[in-house]
């Protein structure tokens, strides 16, 4: 089987490289990948929101799979492209249609999907341009901190958590008037919810799931959480406080009630469901939902995961999900994120990377990575994902944060203390 990978990150890199151990997988194509994705398969410098380049890759190439990373080209509706194309309609893409991906499309969305089946979350209104005196009116009384997220997809800025009245209803001012541009037509107004967060992922065929290694993905730049939020300085799986019990009623509670939501309002949904969750008094609620796996946590995730994913895959395009086992490792995976100086800011791009061969007990997912002949160099701000999976959870973060302490490239910064917080955990 010809498969075809969309994307670029340490999502996609993680993919390629369980992806192409499967004896089903004959070529493997990363689009348009880094400088890592070429170990595992060809990279081919295309857009996967230039659905026209990739019908021109499938035929050309004889693709029997398409794989979608991201979640743009699905909100987008490259999965409905394909559909719509007698040559395309009979290749499965493993990601929802557009009436899906708006899970995470649009949060006003989702939050009335949550309410309509009685899914755990946080309270909430939503306003607009139209409503904004109602919106400011609201804000003024509303308890601290007020929580304002873009309804659409803003690249992981939309979301801002805010500890004053008048602040949060200049911030509505500003994010209505094109602050996120389109994103921000449409603004959700939330109450904040205390706890501990993490992240569940299920894989569906529409009518049956298979539930994914949840983990924990670290959001901000500095030490014990401190500074700027990021697109994820790291992640661990098993999370240490998502007991079983805890995980049954995730999948009593929200899992099972999304799944058969999605059936009752008629959306054939196919593909990966990220569960981005709260635990609050022992208690999940759903925090967001997105319509495909997270960067960092699938490299934490995939690792664990000792059944044939190509074979995952076809079974969810052929919906007998329900005929195949899917079998978990009980080994604990860490990952370590290596990123450019100055992210989230201003960053710069170009930095010859040296030592990642001297990497030991860990497997390099390259993230923002570019080859420039022989020499592998930065091209991102999120650089390069360092993943150790070991027998025990304090091993995993040893190996990872020893490992990325090897590579180096000018500017160089990572996360020394990820995951021990939750290592030092009495429950742990």
């Amino acid at each position: 089987m010809n498969i075809l990978i969309l994307g670029s990150g340490g999502r996609e890199s993680a993919f390629a490289w369980k992806m192409s151990q499967s004896e089903a997988c004959t070529s493997l194509f990363i689009a348009p990948g880094n400088a890592g994705t070429s170990a595992y398969g060809k990279n081919v410098p295309l857009n996967p929101n230039d659905f026209a380049a990739v019908k021109a890759l499938v035929l050309k190439e004889n693709i029997q799979m398409v794989v979608v990373g991201p979640e743009e080209p699905l909100v987008s509706g490259i999965h409905d492209y394909f559909l719509s194309d007698a040559s395309l309609a009979n290749i499965p893409v493993i990601g929802p249609k557009k009436e899906g991906a708006i899970l995470e499309g649009s949060k006003d969305f989702s939050k009335q999907f949550m309410v309509r089946h009685g899914i755990p979350t946080a309270g909430s209104r939503t306003f607009t341009a139209a409503t904004l005196e109602e919106g400011l009116t609201y804000l003024e009384h509303h308890a601290t901190p007020i929580v304002l997220k873009a309804d659409g997809l803003a690249a992981g800025k939309g979301v801002l958590i805010l500890d004053n009245n008048a602040e949060a209803q200049e911030e509505l001012k500003l994010m209505l008037s094109g602050k996120f541009g389109d994103a921000g037509s449409t603004v959700v107004v939330e109450e904040f919810l205390s706890g501990i967060e993490l992240s569940v992922f299920v894989l569906t065929d529409g009518d049956h799931y298979v539930i994914l290694p949840e983990a924990k993905d670290y959001k901000r730049i500095g030490a014990g959480d401190s500074g700027l939020n990021t697109g994820g300085m790291g992640s661990v799986s098993p999370v240490p406080f998502a007991t079983p019990e805890f995980l049954k009623e995730v999948e009593q509670d929200i899992i099972k009630p999304t799944i058969e939501g999605l059936k009752k309002d008629g959306i054939d949904y196919t593909g990966f469901i990220f569960f981005g969750l709260i635990k609050v008094d022992e208690k999940p609620y759903v925090i967001e939902y997105n319509c495909r796996m997270g960067d960092p946590e699938t490299e934490s995730v995939i690792p664990r995961i000792d059944s044939d994913l190509v074979e995952l895959f076809k079974a969810t395009a052929e919906k007998r999900l329900n005929e195949v086992e899917l079998k978990i490792s009980d080994k604990s995976a860490a990952t370590i994120m290596i990123v450019a100086g100055g992210y989230p800011g201003h960053y710069e791009k170009g930095k010859a990377i040296s030592g990642i061969e001297n990497i030991r007990k860990s497997i390099a997912f390259h993230a923002g990575t570019i080859a420039d002949g022989a020499q592998v160099k930065s091209n991102g701000g999120r650089v390069i994902a360092i993943t150790s999976l070991q027998d025990t959870f304090f091993d995993a973060l040893q190996s990872a944060t020893a490992d990325a302490a090897r590579i180096y490239f000018d500017g160089k910064y990572f996360r020394e203390d990820i995951g021990f917080d939750l290592a030092y955990d009495p429950k742990a």
